[in-house]
């Protein structure tokens, strides 16, 4: 690139690192407050809940990137123009196209990341952050009870122990009523948690075990020593089933047609899949977006407010249709067009725009001179008549 080319990207780059930077605090900061529960009222370390809160950054970076970078693009736009560099741009007779080479240089780069986010790293950080908090739920009795209190779960169990004594806890009541018609209690004077071969078990010392089924049939059974896997109370000791957005693009790309879960989503799994493919185009789309409408030199006298109005109106338009295209790839196949077709729509006319825009202005212009100057000659000759 040359000297004018690199002046114009990094006003670009930087202009879209910093509100990329910007708008991904603040909505972190949002999602982070929604998460606070982890150390409210689940007693999770900050460690914890800080990597909660960052395996979600690669989705929000996705959606904010295009955005960012749309901003960018105007900011350093107006810059240029309200510095009059491209008035002087244009009078040396630089083409659009040499203009436009560093805000696709950018572009481009931030659709290479957009890619990698969204093919690889994305389906990877939601599949850990499933992972995290299946465990979390999993080992319910160092995450989520607290001393002194009953804590009932959703799958039906209820826990509860007086106090804590180092890591020992004492007075243990356990009901797992998940089993319809079933009722099982766990009493023990005192009970310790312990991880063996990466599973959690409730080891509970000298209680018995009540057994009541939907007869009214009970049996009472003491021990010494029991141990009882926690696991199997975290997903009712089903395996963990991955949405289509946390599994890997090759699981998208060759999914096993027998599983039970790809039988009822299976337009989930296609929309998916299309929507990572096509993510990439959305920055470029945009910044074409914002060169069409701002990267034509214009004086201080004239106004650029209605033409950013078009611009942001434009970017709002496209995401929308891509959104509802996406969701009607869920339903039916042949929507899966739509998917590309809204980005690559918005590249085409954008280009349209930045080339023949002139052209048709200048058409534009002559048409309107031409009925000028046949406005002054029949304005005498009326007189004339008159």
């Amino acid at each position: 690139m040359s000297l004018i080319e690199r002046y114009i990207f990094r006003n670009v780059f930087v202009s879209f690192a910093g509100c990329l930077l910007a708008l991904t605090l603040v909505i972190w900061i949002t999602e982070a407050l929604k998460q606070m529960d982890l150390l409210t009222g689940k007693g999770q370390t900050i460690v914890v809940f800080f990597t909660v809160t960052a395996l979600s950054l690669p989705a929000l970076i996705t959606v904010i990137a295009p955005v960012a970078l749309f901003i960018g693009t105007t900011y350093a736009l107006n810059k240029l123009n309200g510095d009059s560099e491209l008035i002087v741009m244009s009078a040396a007779g630089i083409p659009p196209a040499r203009l436009l080479r560093p805000f696709a240089v950018s572009a481009l780069i931030v659709a290479a990341i957009i890619g990698w986010m969204t093919i690889w790293l994305m389906p990877n950080s939601f599949q850990g952050l499933r992972d995290l908090v299946t465990k979390i739920r999993a080992d319910f009795v160092a995450n989520i009870v607290k001393e002194g209190q009953f804590t009932t779960l959703d799958s039906g169990i209820t826990f509860h122990y007086r106090e804590r004594s180092g890591d020992t806890l004492l007075g243990i009541f356990f009901q797992d009523r998940r089993e319809k018609g079933k009722t099982v209690v766990y009493l023990a004077e005192r009970g310790q948690t312990v991880d063996f071969d990466g599973q959690s078990y409730l080891v509970l010392e000298k209680g018995n075990i009540q057994r009541q089924d939907g007869n009214h049939d009970s049996a009472i059974v003491a021990f010494d020593r029991y141990a009882i896997d926690l696991s199997a109370f975290g997903q009712d000791g089903a395996d963990v089933v991955y949405k289509p957005r946390e599994r890997s693009t090759g699981d998208l790309l060759f999914p096993d047609t027998k599983d039970a879960y790809y039988k009822m989503q299976a337009g989930r799994f296609r929309a998916e899949l299309h929507d990572r493919f096509a993510a990439p185009l959305y920055p470029i789309a945009f910044m074409l977006i914002a060169f069409a409408a701002l990267g034509e030199a214009r004086t201080t006298r004239q106004g650029r407010g209605v033409a950013m109005a078009f611009a942001v109106i434009g970017v709002v338009a496209l995401r929308v249709i891509g959104f509802a295209a996406s969701s009607a790839a869920v339903r039916s196949p042949f929507a899966v067009a739509a998917i590309y077709a809204t980005p690559l729509l918005g590249c085409g006319l954008s280009l349209l725009a930045i080339f023949y825009g002139p052209v048709v202005s200048a058409w534009l212009s002559r048409a309107d001179a031409v009925r000028q100057q046949l406005m002054e000659r029949l304005v005498p000759l009326r007189l004339g008549r008159a």
